[in-house]
């Protein structure tokens, strides 16, 4: 073989002498930056890799087989496509069901759902802090009833159900179990997730309630009750997506990511589970760039990298507890408001990415959502994106298509290296949650956003439509008008639960909610219990915000 390798290196430095170097000369390379979203050069010609090739049965190998490199089902896409979900919500209740009923009409085969940002910090809509918030970027929920209209004639046995909730995750889970109940579905039959990614709301996003320590007390309490009641529930989605859109590199959402991952696990098994209960039931969430090739490398290099501490790590023996499994939505941030229908192409690259990379489910964004939230005409041609990849591209064909590529393989090698050394440093500094109060991980996301943006300024990197080949727009697109008396309506009927339930076991369940939140047992069948009296997110949160108190953001400058 060295003789073979021998012989390549040859030849790759003759045709780089007499062939490459003297045609640069005559006609020189594009006056641009050949690197990567994130910065990585890109040399001009990748070759075989003698590393490589001693390296592939321990870490490419095949699918289904670890380090799930190639994937972590032995078909991949030619047993079952993806999950095709589109993630909506907005304005009350009915209006997310009407939607939501539509795009299954549609085709879509599972559902996303957005919440508005009082529900996603635990207040109701009569709140004086949710004024002019109510149903805005995604669905306002308060109490169980909404949760009943928003999953009418839905039927919760056949469809997964994402749920982009963080800090009022077990809440909100607490409101699905018991519409799922009252529809007669049995709690192991009910599938889907919860975000529940606290941590990276501390990092990057900034919807959280609660500090640290009782906010994984919470989390925990989630994987401890799902596991013996809820089984096929993923009861947390480690979100890279929020870190990639704060302006992160590929490596930086791989290492961060998994990092969060590791205190999650690290805190379940402080709280007594063992780590092949729970494990399979986690999950992962990550960006969709527009680097087609890099975003393809971090896919697979996350799934190596994961399958690794799970195993060395943690001494995970179950294969499951091994397999990232991950849900991908293209990058919001490069999506622009100048000439809109550039953005279907950027989907349309993005989505080649995550399904190239192995995702489990995708969520394709709509052109017209860096204006406004998306017609039904936009999320229709997003979720047609999807269906022409998977039915039309032929890239669903084959397993892990892009093996073997010369740049494929080192860049996959590239992101794992680097995101390993972000989480060896994370480590050195205490963990996760010492690494935020030091402001370690939000300042290196702030370097690499800046850095970014520096190069769209200056022109280094070209963003169509924007920086070059810009026009006077002569015409504007139609958005979707909200309408201005939701918050008037759904005040309205939040008062006429209240009036309705009993209001005295409504108290009593809040009263034995907040005693458990000061002793250790499980809060999830308390909140439940709260659930089921109709008692309001608003409420339940500030029974526990009474106990835990409320987080304070470190200003990081």
């Amino acid at each position: 073989m060295s003789n073979i390798k021998n012989e390549i290196n040859k030849a790759f430095q003759k045709w780089w002498k007499e062939i490459y170097n003297p045609f640069i000369k005559k006609k020189p390379e594009r006056k641009e930056k050949f690197e990567t979203v994130s910065f990585e050069e890109v040399k001009p010609l990748y070759t075989f890799s003698e590393e490589q090739k001693k390296k592939y049965i321990n870490e490419i190998s095949f699918p289904g087989e670890f380090p799930y490199t190639r994937g972590i089902q032995p078909t991949m896409y030619r047993g079952k496509l993806w999950t095709m979900r589109q993630y909506a919500g907005f304005g009350t209740a009915k209006e997310s069901n009407n939607r939501y009923r539509y795009l299954l009409s549609q085709g879509t085969t599972g559902l996303s759902v957005a919440f508005d940002l009082p529900t996603q910090i635990g207040y109701d809509s009569d709140s004086e802090l949710a004024f002019g918030e109510v149903g805005k970027v995604g669905v306002a929920i308060d109490t169980l009833a909404d949760m009943e209209i928003l999953f009418d004639q839905i039927p919760l046995d056949k469809i997964s159900t994402s749920m982009t909730i963080n800090s009022t995750a077990a809440i909100l889970l607490a409101m699905y179990i018991v519409v799922a109940e009252k529809k007669g579905v049995s709690l192991d039959k009910i599938n889907g997730t919860i975000q529940n990614d606290i941590l990276k709301e501390y990092i990057a996003r900034g919807t959280y309630i609660f500090p640290p320590t009782p906010s994984m007390r919470i989390i925990t309490d989630i994987f401890k009750f799902c596991a013996k009641k809820v089984p096929k529930w993923n009861t947390i989605s480690i979100s890279g997506y929020h870190i990639r859109e704060a302006g992160s590199t590929a490596a930086q959402e791989v290492g961060f990511t998994l990092a969060n991952g590791i205190t999650y696990v690290d805190a379940a098994i402080k709280a007594g589970l063992d780590i092949d209960d729970f494990a399979g039931q986690l999950s992962f969430f990550f960006n969709s760039h527009n680097d087609l090739l890099e975003e393809v490398a971090k896919f697979r290099a996350a799934r190596r990298l994961w399958a690794k501490i799970m195993k060395e790590r943690f001494k995970a023996k179950n294969e499951r507890s091994m397999m990232l499994r991950f849900h991908s939505q293209t990058a919001g941030s490069t999506l622009t408001a100048q000439q809109i229908d550039n953005n279907i192409a950027r989907v349309t690259i993005q989505t080649l990415a995550a399904v190239l990379g192995g995702t489990q489910s995708l969520h394709t964004n709509s052109k017209d959502e860096a204006l406004a939230l998306p017609t039904e005409d936009s999320v229709r041609t997003a979720l047609r994106t999807q269906q022409i990849v998977a039915h039309e591209s032929g890239v669903a064909n084959t397993i892990d298509p892009l093996a073997g590529s010369y740049f494929i393989e080192e860049m996959t090698n590239q992101i794992e290296n680097k995101a390993k050394k972000y989480i060896d440093k994370i480590d050195s500094l205490g963990g996760v949650i010492s690494a935020i109060e030091s402001g370690y991980i939000q300042g290196e996301i702030q370097k690499a956003a800046y850095e970014y943006e520096k190069e769209i300024e200056s022109g280094e990197k070209i963003i169509v439509g924007v920086n070059k080949f810009t026009e006077a727009e002569k015409t504007k697109p139609e958005l979707l008008k909200m309408n201005e008396k939701i918050q008037e309506e759904q005040i309205n009927f939040l008062s006429s639960v209240k009036m309705k339930r009993n209001n005295d076991a409504v108290d009593i369940s809040l009263k034995k909610l907040s005693d458990t939140a000061k002793g250790n047992d499980n809060l999830l069948p308390f909140i439940i219990d709260c659930v089921k009296e109709y008692a309001t997110i608003g409420e339940i949160c500030d029974s526990l915000r009474e106990v835990f108190g409320e987080y304070k953001e470190n200003v990081i400058i």
